[in-house]
């Protein structure tokens, strides 16, 4: 008995008579019934038998129910098979309702011609994850397999791709962009118009991330990895690539003065890079004393356990009343913007990076009369070459922000544990080889 008559179906999908096939229309109980396997973007795998009705041109009649159950699944890949069939399975790490962490079988990806699969060897766990896990970020819909900050091994590649083998050690772009609107024509990637973003899950779109033995991309998004740098430390070139980014749209030219709010994952690196680009003086705020003694350690010339009003009082006594030249707000408040646009000179630059919340106020007069720039900063453009040197010329030390690397059956565990906020915890990174060879 098939999935659909057995009524035992993925609820990844509505049941068929959901969709638009209607009795009369599609389906009958005579025929020989359409083997459909569909894979859901979250890469979750279905299995239907549909009956055609009788026809005269009963080739004809098979391709239109095909296109017929293709445009009503709106799923992005449809495989027709036989009377019967089957689809390679990967382990994966799908969060099939918020707070619920699975490892499931999915279908493998399936590979375009100008697609590269990647067998994952490392993927971190982004914040914007755990704010998906726990639901208050809207990007995370299940059911959806996450994860954007990998690195891993060539499995195989498209009829059309050139640039890659398999075997070749690469990381991806988080962003999958399209290279060919006006933004990406003008070397903004990370504003295309049908910008994606691996792992993510939202009303606009769902694409199958990396906490999964297997990934496959297009290959323009994706970078060959030099032999120096290991994969684990390859899993934060996204972080590293973000923190770049949001230094470069901040203008820095050299010498400037520099308020970091915020010093988690981003924030840290937003230091290292603002250091990098030649930033003379760096202040570090937050109101962890654990993160604010790692702050120092990788280069702030002073922390500062303070926020809100208390922590504009301090930065104008250290500028002397003049403010920074630079913000960079790595949190997304309304609390921490508005401290930013207080600790900053006039005709200064806050750069807003974190994004947590979706709205906030903003104190007007100041901004206009203070002559104040806000500038946002969305993921990055281009920066994961510069990313890798960093960090394999030490000039970005990741490996003081990497808590723990862990095989993806725990990854449920430490998604737990990041979401309760334990003490002490940064970046965690998963790796799917693990299930693989405890699986064959």
């Amino acid at each position: 008995m098939s999935d659909f008559e057995s009524g035992a179906f993925n609820r990844a999908l509505p049941p068929l008579r959901a969709v638009g096939l209607g009795d009369n229309e599609h389906i009958s109980k005579q025929g020989l019934p359409l083997h459909f396997i569909t894979r859901d973007y979250d890469n979750s795998l279905m299995s239907w038998f549909v009956h055609p009705r009788k026809s005269r041109s009963p080739g004809k009649e098979r391709q239109e129910m095909f296109s017929a159950c293709k445009n009503a699944f709106n799923t992005r890949t449809v495989v027709l098979l036989s009377e019967r069939g089957s689809v390679p399975a990967m382990k994966a790490l799908l969060l099939s309702a918020y707070e619920n962490l699975q490892i499931r079988d999915i279908p493998d990806p399936s590979c375009g011609p100008k697609d590269v699969t990647i067998q994952v060897a490392a993927c971190g766990i982004c914040g914007s994850d755990v704010h998906g896990y726990g639901g208050s970020s809207g990007r995370r819909i299940p059911p959806i397999v996450m994860g954007h900050e990998a690195a891993g091994t060539v499995a195989s590649v498209g009829s059309a791709v050139t640039a890659f083998s398999v075997g070749d050690r690469v990381t991806f772009d988080s962003t999958v962009y399209c290279g060919m609107c006006e933004f990406c024509r003008r070397g903004h990637v990370n504003l295309c118009d049908d910008r994606q973003v691996i792992g993510v899950s939202c009303g606009e779109y769902r694409r199958t991330g990396a906490f999964a033995e297997y990934i496959s991309v297009p290959e323009r998004i994706l970078y060959r990895l030099p032999e120096e740098l290991s994969f684990t430390d390859a899993a934060m070139l996204e972080a590293v690539s973000v923190a770049l980014h949001a230094v470069h749209v901040s203008e820095v030219r050299g010498g400037e003065t520099v308020l970091v709010i915020g010093v988690g994952m981003i924030g840290l690196l937003s230091l290292q890079a603002a250091r990098a680009a030649g930033c003379s003086t760096i202040f570090a705020a937050d109101v962890d004393p654990t993160r604010l003694k790692l702050a120092a350690e990788l280069g702030a010339d002073k922390t500062i356990s303070l926020s809100g009003e208390e922590l504009t009082h301090e930065v104008l006594r250290l500028t002397n009343g003049r403010g920074v030249d630079v913000v960079l707000e790595a949190v997304g408040r309304d609390e921490t913007i508005h401290a930013g646009i207080d600790c900053v000179r006039k005709g200064g630059t806050v750069t807003l990076i974190g994004n947590i919340a979706a709205s906030i106020s903003l104190p007007l007069q100041k901004i206009v009369t203070r002559q104040i720039r806000l500038q946002g900063s969305c993921a990055s453009a281009g920066e994961y070459p510069e990313a890798m040197d960093m960090i394999v010329t030490g000039k970005i030390k990741v490996g003081r922000l990497i808590t723990a690397v862990a095989p993806l059956k725990d990854g449920a565990e430490w998604f737990q544990r990041l979401y309760a906020h334990e003490p002490n915890l940064m970046k965690v990174v998963l790796d799917p080889r693990e299930v693989a060879i405890k699986n064959k």
